[in-house]
């Protein structure tokens, strides 16, 4: 289908607080032969009306022809069942500790998530596709610290998976979750996870949509665009500290292997993947070489 079908077919459902829609060919050009993943994330999906927008931008990218990479989170989630389960969890540098029980929890709620997504997206007339520790895994893991009990980091990625499910104009939409060499189920650190599949497919953008609008200077301003050495130095001098820390980690080493960039941007801000994807200004704060 032409970018002209497109936009037109577009045009009911474009946002009217999204960037003009008349501006949106050249961007189209911009990621055509391109990968973007997007890591969705954080505080923001508990509430229901960010995640509708979610799903209403997603669709809006597939139908313009964009070649995009869901990958989910599930801590408050995560949180939430474990409360009612009444058990209690401790957290390493940012990681939950994961023994049988929680990593049974963590498993069962992160695919209903996923498949919360999936069905989402379906509804809204995309066509995702769900993979996870118990359908289409791509993810083999090796533990992490022994410490943390169930939890693992990425080894391989199947991309092949997901190149096929992007040939078919379909969703790959991705749990954090892999699998051992035993076939044991590992909880994954999601920005771990979308950085490993970032990585592989060598994508152009990596947009981690959180609850803060991207990463700020020693003076609250938020910054636009900033190189890895740069925000390396924002840890050192402890401007960028707490669990931004490992989101930065994860963000220089992609950058570093293969990623042209990658975006912080703040999720609870009504369409800010168009944003960042269809405006020069962008949206959050951009890392690059």
């Amino acid at each position: 289908m032409s970018t002209d079908k497109n936009l037109a077919n577009i045009k009911s459902i474009w946002p009217k607080d999204a960037p003009n829609l008349n501006n949106v060919s050249k961007y189209i050009e911009k990621y055509k032969n391109e990968l973007i993943v997007i890591k969705y994330g954080g505080n923001v999906l508990i509430d229901r009306n960010i995640f509708n927008n979610f799903i209403n931008d997603i669709n809006i990218l597939n139908k313009l022809g964009l070649s995009i990479v869901v990958v989910h989170g599930g801590g408050p989630r995560i949180e939430r069942e474990l409360k009612k389960q009444k058990i209690k969890t401790e957290f390493i540098n940012g990681l939950r500790v994961t023994n049988k029980d929680v990593i049974q929890i963590v498993e069962k709620v992160l695919i209903e998530f996923n498949n919360d997504i999936v069905n989402s997206l379906n509804n809204v007339g995309s066509k995702a596709i769900s993979l996870n520790s118990k359908n289409n895994n791509i993810i083999k893991v090796i533990p992490d610290k022994p410490e943390l009990g169930f939890v693992g980091l990425p080894n391989t990625v199947n991309i092949e998976i997901i190149q096929d499910i992007i040939n078919n104009n379909q969703i790959p939409v991705v749990a954090p979750l892999g699998l051992d060499e035993n076939n044991q189920t590992f909880n994954i650190n999601g920005d771990t996870a979308a950085s490993a599949i970032a990585k592989k497919l060598k994508s152009r953008r990596l947009l981690l949509m959180t609850n803060v609008e991207g990463v700020y200077d020693d003076r609250k301003n938020l910054i636009s665009e900033i190189k890895p050495f740069d925000i390396e130095n924002l840890v050192k001098l402890k401007i960028v500290k707490g669990g931004m820390i490992p989101k930065i980690k994860n963000c220089i080493d992609a950058v570093e292997n293969g990623v042209r960039g990658v975006v912080i941007l703040d999720g609870r801000k009504p369409h800010s993947i168009l944003d960042e994807i269809f405006s020069d200004k962008g949206s959050g704060t951009l890392i690059r070489q």
